[in-house]
């Protein structure tokens, strides 16, 4: 295992700990409101500090972006770290247990390694740039389905942005009629793991943050997948608008739901 992925993957057991540990006592977890709809809880935060001090240990001068603590300027911006503590506050805070803890690693701009850690199942999602993709060491690849029928794809809702309702209701429209069954699962970070282990076929959401898709985007790459935006171009990270999938079912999802994008979600 490549070294820095060796510490990713340390910092995501530390955090799994600290996750597994509140979930069951859930009635002593803090919840706060970052906004609508959007909600933090003590365990983010503590989840996010013990990946950054396991980081930190092995690689004090690398920046670390995070999605309670912001940007950590690192003496060495060619390296760094993306990270969602608890993706998937929102089923934790229910009692849903599905949630997982994402981190990437950027160097120079290019995704290099990737953690996904389900630590309800014990799952462990790993990529590294050029060396495929692993779930709990054994090599995983995306479904490499010729057409929408017969597959199942996982979206998430808008609802951040419910500006946008009316043109995803159309685009989930769509693709439900063309393939098998969707699901929405709550955790982005997770979805786009199974892509890449091939238990669900293609996965859209719209405006989802660097930190929820960083990890999985690496995943599904190097599972044989593709990651774009809706235009099938490369502007996901800035517009927070991604499809992934293999590359004849993502042509597909493209073509269903084209129609239906308008001028703010072709960005």
């Amino acid at each position: 295992m490549h070294p820095m992925l060796n510490i990713a993957v340390r910092a995501a057991r530390t955090a799994g700990k600290v996750i597994v540990r509140s979930f069951e006592q859930l009635d002593k977890v803090e919840i706060e409101s970052k906004g609508t709809n959007d909600f933090v809880t003590d365990v983010d935060i503590n989840a996010e500090q013990a990946i950054i001090e396991t980081i930190r240990k092995s690689y004090p001068d690398h920046t670390i972006i995070g999605e309670e603590s912001g940007i950590l300027k690192g003496k060495d911006d060619d390296y760094q770290w993306i990270i969602d503590p608890l993706d998937g506050t929102t089923n934790f805070v229910k009692g849903i247990p599905h949630f997982s803890v994402s981190i990437a690693l950027k160097v120079k701009g290019k995704l290099d390694q990737s953690v996904v850690f389900d630590p309800i199942r014990g799952e462990l999602f790993t990529a590294s740039r050029g060396k495929g993709a692993q779930l709990n060491g054994f090599r995983i690849r995306v479904k490499n389905h010729k057409d929408l029928s017969g597959t199942i794809l996982a979206t998430g809702f808008p609802f951040k942005q419910k500006q946008h309702s009316v043109a995803y209701m159309a685009m989930f429209s769509a693709l439900f009629l063309k393939s098998s069954d969707m699901r929405r699962t709550g955790s982005a970070a997770l979805d786009l793991a199974y892509v890449a282990a091939g238990r669900v076929d293609g996965f859209f959401e719209i405006g989802l943050k660097p930190w929820d898709t960083a990890a999985g985007e690496l995943l599904v790459i190097e599972a044989g997948g593709l990651v774009t935006d809706f235009v099938g171009g490369h502007n996901h990270v800035q517009s927070g608008n991604i499809v992934a999938a293999s590359s004849h079912i993502l042509r597909a999802v493209l073509k269903e739901i084209r129609p239906h994008l308008g001028d703010a979600l072709s960005k």
